[in-house]
């Protein structure tokens, strides 16, 4: 049975992050598929050629992205967005909405952001616990009037689903930066300190 049992694990230990793998690209590219119905019908590849193309959705919004992106980056194109952002910004529901998306959009795309650029070690739930967290700016406005020294707001993301987590402000003096990158930390997180960075020794 020993043997048995050590040939089943390997085959999940092979087969379950594959399987997983096709399963994800599986819906994002079904998802992205579904940006085919706002062309005419006419001009569907289902249509045109009659053969279903799976992905052909990506390269159509990659194409989108693109382009809004080509356009937006000039004079003219900056002015309409900003002019599209005061007309939403009068709208009453809309307008929280909105602006919420765009400062968080802002932050975590813009290239001169810094949301989610530093990795830190901090005490977490409770002092002599650690965990790995991110530092995603300063505290500013009315909070930081009520903080006395210098503070980070930094993120805590979950294990083994980092999009969940918790927003705190802690004293710079307790968080220890880390040097390795953003990217292998949230593997150290979502491996649950399985998958241990090189420069961790």
């Amino acid at each position: 049975m020993a043997p048995l049992r050590k040939w089943l694990l390997s085959g999940l230990l092979v087969i379950v992050p594959v399987a997983i793998t096709i399963a994800v690209l599986q819906w994002i590219i079904g998802t992205l598929d579904q940006t085919l119905l706002i062309l005419p019908e006419a001009w569907r590849p289902d249509k045109l050629i009659g053969v279903h193309i799976p992905g052909f959705g990506v390269l159509l919004t990659l194409g989108i992205l693109l382009l809004t992106g080509a356009v937006v980056s000039n004079f003219i194109g900056k002015k309409l967005v900003g002019w599209g952002d005061k007309v939403v910004s009068r709208i009453p529901v809309v307008r929280s909405i909105y602006s919420s998306v765009k400062q968080v959009s802002d932050t975590l795309f813009s290239e001169g952001g810094n949301a989610f650029r530093t990795a830190v070690l901090v005490q977490w739930p409770r002092e002599g616990v650690w965990t790995i967290a991110f530092v995603t700016g300063a505290p500013g406005g009315e909070v930081a009037a009520h903080l006395d020294s210098d503070y980070l707001s930094v993120y805590v993301p979950t294990t083994p689903n980092p999009t969940g987590g918790y927003f705190v402000m802690l004293p710079k003096s307790d968080c220890v930066e880390l040097k390795m990158s953003v990217d292998e930390a949230l593997k150290y997180v979502i491996s649950m300190g399985v998958v241990v960075p090189g420069s961790v020794r």
